[in-house]
């Protein structure tokens, strides 16, 4: 989640100009304007994640101060979590399991910052629309609508907050226009005080929790040992991390690809002898999962994408041959 607005926009704007055929190029300053406001703006609320039956309530806070993101995000219902983030590490607190995860940032991050920094080619696999104005927790909120150009993707309509540029409502939509999922504020306030204590876990200091540190180490080029051997549209690598996940698994090569928008990832793990993993595609909530045996791998793709995503990358992961 990262005001400096003409900033932003004057680095951005240019890259998505660039490529705007079948788009509205207002729309694609939108959608710059909201990637910025929701990493530089201070901001709180309560917001409401939907996906089919399920419901869940969450309070966050975020500050933005001196080049640094704070942020907090608390389920306020169902089992308690806490997720405190200072720029690029996360802590994940799981008072039921006395758990501390601690992890990297991911590339794609959650609402209100759903959108990534590289916009060069979304307008190529979007279009990219200016909807009507509605409210939105109470503000003015203006509609931008991004229609998948094919099959590979979801659509996505975004409330985004007139003042501001924050993102207030996002949904997911299929082929069908059905709704996916769907996150949105109900009471949100932009900017103000607040005190950094609002950042410190409850659960902070508490003996006995185990703490997983999940980070794992970077990897780039052919040190990644893995990749596609066709691209799949759209989508590039952004990152590839090599995690210890203990001895049920061992090392795992977790890569993620994202178009601008929308992110899978692929983790691959070495298949102890004797196990028969479980392949083909499955799905959990809006999550679409393909799994496929490589020699001695069990090769995983996962995102709220698509089936045919999903298969699609998996199916295209081979090992780097010396």
């Amino acid at each position: 989640m990262r005001f400096l607005f003409a900033w932003v926009l004057a680095a951005t704007f240019p890259l998505l100009a660039a490529g705007q055929t079948g788009s509205d190029s207002a729309a694609l300053e939108w959608i710059a304007r909201i990637y910025s406001a929701g990493q530089k703006l201070s901001y709180s609320g309560i917001m409401v994640y939907q996906a089919g039956e399920r419901s869940e309530t969450s309070r966050i806070v975020h500050v933005f101060d001196a080049g640094h993101e704070l942020e907090k995000l608390e389920s306020l219902d169902g089992s308690p979590r806490e997720v405190i983030r200072k720029n690029d590490v996360v802590k994940c607190y799981l008072p039921k399991q006395k758990t501390l995860i601690v992890d990297q940032a991911g590339s794609g991050r959650g609402f209100p910052s759903r959108l990534v920094a590289s916009h060069a080619t979304l307008s190529e696999h979007y279009r990219v629309t200016l909807g009507d104005e509605d409210r939105v927790a109470g503000r003015i909120a203006r509609q931008v609508e991004l229609d998948p150009k094919d099959d590979l993707r979801f659509g996505l309509v975004l409330w985004a907050d007139r003042d501001t540029g924050l993102l207030l409502k996002a949904r997911m939509t299929d082929a069908q226009g059905g709704i996916i999922e769907q996150f949105s504020f109900t009471e949100v306030t932009v900017g103000g005080e607040v005190d950094r204590d609002a950042f410190r876990s409850r659960f902070e200091g508490e003996a006995g929790w185990r703490v997983i540190d999940a980070k794992g180490s970077e990897m780039a080029g052919d040190g990644v040992g893995w990749r596609l051997a066709s691209a799949v549209p759209g989508f590039r690598m952004t990152s590839a991390v090599r995690r210890q996940l203990g001895d049920a698994h061992g090392d795992v090569v977790h890569m993620v690809f994202s178009d601008g928008l929308a992110s899978m990832s692929v983790f691959i793990e070495p298949l102890h002898e004797g196990r028969e993993p479980d392949t083909g595609a499955t799905r959990s909530g809006p999550v679409s999962i393909y799994a496929r045996r490589v020699g001695a791998y069990l090769v995983t793709s996962l995102g709220e994408a698509p089936p045919k995503a999903v298969q699609v990358l998996a199916e295209a992961v081979e090992a780097v041959r010396p």
